[in-house]
Order: structure tokens, then sequence, then C-alpha cells
């Protein structure tokens, strides 16, 4: 592949998938906050520094992880089934930030959880 032609998968790439990341974060985002919202005020107890930090590195892995997809991507545009994939890589956006926000789901769960008053 000459210079040119990956210079242009990859701001191709670029363009799809830092759109792509605004969903992808938002979703997570909002998966957090309906589980704060959902136990609160008993969540507020739970607030703390090493909770903000945990998620905090929870949201920086999420993300080195969503640029896996860039390695895919590129991959796919070096094919003959380039058009293709341009057409259908939504789908792997779907995919990947449903599986982030199921994660997400079971993370904040766990982190949210409150032990009723006896």
């Amino acid at each position: 592949m000459d210079k040119s032609l990956l210079q242009e998968h990859a701001s191709d790439a670029i363009r799809f998938w830092e759109r792509g990341r605004i969903i992808y974060n938002a979703a997570l985002v909002l998966v957090v906050v309906v589980h704060f919202v959902a136990g609160y005020p008993a969540s507020k107890n739970v607030l703390s520094i090493n909770l903000g930090l945990g998620l905090f590195l929870l949201a920086v892995v999420a993300n080195i992880l969503y640029c896996s997809a860039y390695v895919v991507d590129l991959f796919a545009q070096s094919t003959d089934f380039r058009d293709t994939w341009r057409r259908y890589r939504w789908l792997l956006l779907v995919i990947g930030t449903t599986f982030a926000a199921v994660i997400a789901h079971f993370m904040s769960q766990g982190a949210f959880v409150t032990i009723p008053p006896s």
C-alpha cells in the first residue's frame, strides 16, 4: 500500500471512529449515571476519591479498547471489500458500544450497590 492510499484510509478511519467515540462515551456515561440515579440517595454514600479514580481508570481503558477498531478498519479498507466495509462498519460501532455498555452496567452495578438498612 503506498503512502497516499494509507493516508486516505487512515483519514477515513479517523473521521468515522472519532465521531463514533462521542456516541460510545455518551452511552457509557449514560449507563453509569442511570445506575447512580437509580441508587440515589444511597449511591451518594459511596462517592469517594477512590471511586472517582476507578471510574477514570475504567474510562481510559474503555477508550484504549475503542482504538482496537482502527486495526480492524485499516485492515478491512486495504482489501477488495473496502466499499462494503465502509457501508457496514457502523455495525461494529453498535456491537462494540453495546458490549462496552454491558460491561459498564455490571461495573456500575457493583460500584453503586448499597446495603439496605436493617
